[in-house]
């Protein structure tokens, strides 16, 4: 026989719930603790809650077991039961034997099949209105006595009474979250507002700050926008805003911010930008948004747009000045015509005075030999065998220290020597890869070269990658040339002929620093590339936030669809070693296997490559003359990257940089 009501436990469960109003509970960790509390109180073996809203589905169900969940569905999906009756009624229902019950007669048939032998079910009251009933279920036949229904109807008001209270705090807290976000976006295009995209600059002047990363503002303005108002009316002027946001925010990139500023003024903030061209490649997308007209109220709408942009270099101050540099450069563009971008940056006439001793010291550096190249391994992921080396270029200039990469990628581009460099590096590395066979045969090593645009849409450099491969021997299939999606910006006809003629030499092409660009997966599908470098950026992320592993991973199974081998760069950590390789990365490489180290320590440990068992980098190991290598070798701050490409996104949250 079921035990009557315990009233020491009944006392508990008010207590309990007297407790409930003072914290935050929701609506359905407070009915699930109802029902769970509740069997323990009255003689009955489950219980169960359905909270109604008028005519709508419930909005709630909470049950002490699967038995009782089924019971509520029941209610629910047949439309009938004693659930419902208290409900509409607003008093209890008590059925001591379901076989004798004849008002809902569909519920009783399932409910008996299901082990249901008798329901009481008590309504939730709000003043003179209902919010769903509590129903107490038993396996067995029988009633409940005065007591134990009025002991059930005094938790379902209790219970009321808390689910007011809880409501009222969820009441709140949307009220408080939709005042906010109103408060931080635009009302007609849902972007962000003013407000918002300064706490965003804010932001990214912190970040940039840390990583001492670039940034830059589109400024995007509408040419005669008044004349669509004036024509059409102000609802189509408003489409047309809302249609042009659209476009525009399918530009934006991971991580960057689209905000309507005023009027029709729409501004993006960048960040972490690689180098100049990104943006340029940005201002090229919102100039081709405008080409095809509006179809707003049945009519083409034709409108160009007016677009500034302001670039802040590593270490610049982003703040508001930024935004109006970019307004600047967006009149300027309005001056001549519209339908343009216009770029400014009020710092060009220092930068140039800095850029002419650079190129004359980066000159006579080359010139004397004083230019380097460290290699940095590549593992296979399943063995952690080294399978080659990435080279990359050091220039350590005696005034200036170690020069950062972004200086030598302008410098190289603008003054021409970029063909000459990067065809120096890419025979000194062949050189010393075949230096290294004659020392261990049995040790070969693929040799990774990045290349630049620049070379790319030259005609001649597959005729020069040729005379260095008949020079030195190299075996063209273990010869991989690292490039970027903007070889196909600087010249797109000229550049893939020369990938093409890159091809037939047998050499393989890996495309570097994958998910930094606009465009990555369409030229992923397009470019006759073997291998995928996913950038840092995402291995980073590993154990910090989620997208870019979860991006990471979607590109490494697109790769494999498409035939593809993909290689992980910058894996830093056991935790990151361990996600590329359960994520199905082929390679991997990173300061957790080495760093970046001379020609001379890669022959050093030839016995140890030939068995894939690569030596603790010398920054591992104690002995100081060792560490003073690996120091020479290392990026602090990094050096510039072979054929003076521009590196991969910076390092964010303290990582080190990547080599090269």
């Amino acid at each position: 026989m079921v035990p009557v009501v315990n009233e020491g436990k009944l006392a508990a469960v008010l207590s309990d719930f007297a407790r409930t109003l003072a914290t935050d509970f929701p609506i359905q960790k407070i009915l699930d603790h109802l029902v769970e509390r509740i069997v323990g109180v009255l003689p009955i073996t489950s219980a169960g809650v359905t909270l109604i809203s008028g005519a709508s589905a419930p909005r709630y169900v909470a049950a002490s077991n699967s038995h009782a969940l089924r019971y509520e569905q029941l209610q629910t999906t047949i439309g009938q039961g004693p659930c419902l009756l208290a409900y509409e009624t607003g008093e209890a229902v008590a059925v001591p034997d379901l076989s004798t019950e004849d008002r809902f007669p569909e519920f009783s048939e399932a409910a008996l099949a299901a082990g249901l032998a008798a329901v009481f079910t008590f309504p939730i009251r709000d003043g003179d209105g209902r919010m769903g009933a509590l129903d107490l279920y038993r396996d067995s036949p029988g009633a409940l006595d005065r007591h134990d229904m009025d002991v059930a109807q005094t938790l379902a008001d209790v219970a009321a009474a808390y689910l007011l209270n809880a409501q009222a705090r969820e009441d709140a807290r949307r009220a408080s979250d939709r005042f906010r976000h109103g408060a931080l976006h635009d009302p007609l295009t849902g972007l962000p507002n003013r407000a918002l995209l300064q706490q965003r600059l804010e932001h990214a002047a912190q970040r940039a700050q840390r990583s001492h990363t670039n940034a830059a503002i589109l400024f995007v303005d509408l040419d005669r926008f008044k004349q669509v108002n004036d024509t059409h009316g102000h609802q189509v002027g408003d489409e047309l805003l809302l249609e042009v946001a659209r476009r525009l925010s399918g530009l934006v990139r991971p991580g960057d911010t689209l905000a309507r500023f005023a009027g029709d003024e729409f501004v993006f903030l960048c960040e972490d930008l690689d180098r100049a061209l990104d943006v340029e490649v940005l201002a090229r997308r919102v100039d081709e948004a405008f080409v095809h007209p509006f179809t707003l109220a049945g009519a083409e709408i034709a409108v160009s747009a007016s677009v500034g942009v302001a670039f802040a270099g590593p270490g610049t101050e982003i703040s508001d000045q930024l935004v109006a540099e970019a307004d600047v450069a967006m009149y300027q563009a309005k001056r001549m015509g519209g339908a343009r971008h216009q770029s400014i940056d009020l710092r060009e006439a220092l930068k140039s005075i800095e850029h002419n001793g650079l190129e004359a010291d980066l000159r006579s550096a080359f010139a004397t030999g004083k230019l380097d190249v460290a290699y940095q391994p590549i593992v296979r992921t399943s063995d952690g065998h080294v399978t080659g080396v990435e080279a990359l270029l050091r220039w350590t200039d005696p005034d200036r220290g170690h020069v950062s990469t972004v200086s030598i990628v302008d410098v190289a581009e603008r003054s021409g020597l970029i063909n000459e460099i990067g065809a120096w590096v890419l025979e000194r590395s062949c050189h010393d890869r075949s230096r290294w066979l004659r020392r261990r045969p049995d040790a070969p090593l693929d040799v990774a070269v990045n290349i630049s645009a620049r070379q790319v849409v030259t005609l001649e450099f597959a005729a020069t990658v040729e005379s260095v491969l008949a020079a030195t021997g190299m075996d063209p299939a273990a010869l991989i040339l690292e490039i970027t999606e903007y070889v196909l910006l600087e010249d797109n006809e000229r550049a893939w002929k020369v990938l093409g003629d890159l091809k037939d030499l047998g050499i393989r092409l890996a495309l570097d620093d994958f998910g930094t660009g606009y465009s990555s997966l369409s030229y992923l599908r397009r470019l006759p590339i073997d291998i995928v470098k996913i950038d840092q950026g995402f291995i980073s992320d590993i154990g910090h936030a989620p997208a870019g592993p979860a991006i990471a991973s979607a590109v490494t199974n697109l790769a494999h669809v498409l035939g593809l081998t993909v290689t992980a760069e910058g894996v830093e950590t056991q935790e990151q070693r361990d996600a590329v390789s359960a994520m199905g990365c082929d390679a991997a490489q990173g300061f957790f296997y080495a760093r970046p180290m001379p020609a001379s320590a890669i022959r050093a440990q030839l016995g140890a490559l030939a068995t894939g068992k690569l030596e603790l980098p010398p920054s591992r190991r104690g002995n100081r003359q060792a560490q003073q290598l690996a120091a020479a070798f290392s990026d602090r701050p990094p050096a510039a990257a072979v054929g003076l490409r521009a590196p991969a996104l910076p390092a964010r949250r303290g990582r080190s940089p990547r080599a090269g």
